[in-house]
C-alpha cells in the first residue's frame, strides 16, 4: 500500500539582493517545531519577581550542566534579566496551562496570588511544574532581536507527568 502524498511545501527563500527572508513565512515554518513550555524566572534587586513564558529553552552540554533560552530586546523583563545573576526554569505540565498565558499576556504583576517556592539566586519557581533549573548566568549574547542567556544548572528536580507542549500557536499534552 503506498502512502498518501505529502502537501506540497510552502517555501520562503532570500535572492540574492534582498535583506532578510521573509520574517512572516519564517515565523510559520518555526511554528512547526513542537516545543515545551516553560516559566523563566528571576529576582530583581529590589526584590520583585520578574517571569516570562519561553519555549526558546534547551541543553547545552552536559558537562558542564548548561541550558539556554532567548527573550526579546522589546520584552517589558528584558532589563531585569539583562542585569540578573540567577534564573529560575520551571517546565509546565499538561495542567498549567493558565500560567503559560498569565506569563505571556499578562500586564500586571504576573506573580500576584501565585504560589512559588524560592531559589537559588531568590530566583522564584512554579510549584508543580515537571521540572525545575535552578541556573547561574555564565553567559549573554546579543544576537540579532534577541538576547540569548546560558546558565550553569546549580540545582534541579523533575517529577513524571504530562507535559504542556505548544506548536502552531496551539497548546498540546504530551
Amino acid at each position: 500500500m503506498q502512502a498518501p502524498p505529502n502537501p506540497p511545501f510552502i517555501r520562503a527563500e532570500k535572492h540574492e539582493g534582498e535583506a532578510e527572508l521573509d520574517a512572516h513565512m519564517f515565523r510559520q515554518a518555526l511554528a512547526q517545531f513542537a516545543t515545551g513550555i516553560t516559566i523563566i524566572t528571576t529576582k530583581k534587586a529590589d526584590g520583585k519577581y520578574v517571569g516570562v513564558t519561553a519555549n526558546s529553552f534547551n541543553s547545552v552540554s552536559l558537562h558542564p550542566p548548561l541550558v539556554l533560552w532567548s527573550l526579546a530586546k522589546k520584552a517589558s523583563s528584558h532589563a531585569a534579566f539583562a542585569q540578573a545573576t540567577h534564573y529560575g526554569v520551571s517546565v509546565l505540565a499538561a495542567e498549567q496551562e493558565d500560567l503559560s498565558h498569565r506569563f505571556s499576556t499578562y500586564k500586571g504583576d504576573r506573580f500576584e496570588g501565585v504560589e512559588v517556592i524560592e531559589g537559588l539566586g531568590g530566583a522564584p519557581l512554579i510549584p508543580n511544574a515537571l521540572a525545575h533549573f535552578e541556573c547561574k548566568i555564565k553567559s549573554r549574547y546579543d544576537e540579532g532581536d534577541h538576547f540569548i542567556m546560558v546558565g550553569e544548572v546549580l540545582r534541579c528536580d523533575f517529577r513524571e507527568g504530562e507535559a504542556l507542549v505548544y506548536r502552531s500557536r496551539k497548546y498540546f499534552r504530551n
